[in-house]
């Protein structure tokens, strides 16, 4: 039975460096002075000697959070705990970003008015959650004739939703297709009458 290969040859330290750290922290800021901000600290610019001794008697680090400031701001924490902090703030504004989406609705140029309604109440809804609608009328066969067709039913559905949303330019024909882009309006929100 043959054993599995463990690797072997001369230790080679370039491939076994640890991973830099995403802020300078303690030793590795080299200026000659720094503003120093942090919980138990007289905030005011210190030089970095003093600093770091500052941080060492609190049993803490000294991080560099804004090396581009003059003089650069380092805070006195413990420098794991503000990288959790950093990670948890940046999951919380990604979480509280909205993607919005574009929803399609298509039509023809035949399309009837309850189909009309059915999805203008569906568009309404897409709009009122702030998502984009892609309104299209699909031209099939020799219908592609009634273009004029087409264009109003898409000039219909935006006047339908003007109170929800706006057009982002008047009806384009591409091949078969007739679009119209509607983006939500970004307005006050209706006030509910209580009886």
């Amino acid at each position: 039975m043959a054993l599995p290969y463990r690797g072997g040859g001369r230790f080679n330290p370039r491939f076994n460096r640890q991973p830099e750290p995403e802020h300078r922290i303690n030793d590795r800021i080299r200026v000659a002075q720094v503003r120093l901000v942090g919980e138990n600290v007289t905030v005011g610019v210190y030089p970095v000697e003093e600093a770091r001794k500052i941080a060492q008697q609190q049993e803490l680090d000294l991080v560099e959070i804004s090396p581009n400031a003059d003089p650069p701001v380092c805070k006195v924490i413990d420098y794991k705990k503000f990288l959790y902090e950093k990670k948890r703030k940046e999951k919380e504004m990604k979480a509280n970003a909205k993607q919005s989406e574009v929803k399609e609705i298509r039509f023809t140029p035949g399309t009837d008015d309850h189909d009309f309604d059915f999805k203008a109440k569906h568009a309404e809804k897409f709009l009122q959650d702030g998502n984009k609608v892609k309104a299209y009328v699909q031209f099939k066969g020799r219908a592609i004739m009634f273009k004029e067709r087409g264009e109003l039913v898409l000039l219909k559905f935006a006047e339908r939703l003007a109170e929800v949303g706006q057009p982002e330019s008047l009806p384009k024909l591409e091949g078969k297709r007739m679009f119209l882009m509607l983006t939500p309006k970004t307005g006050k929100k209706k006030k509910e009458v209580v009886a």
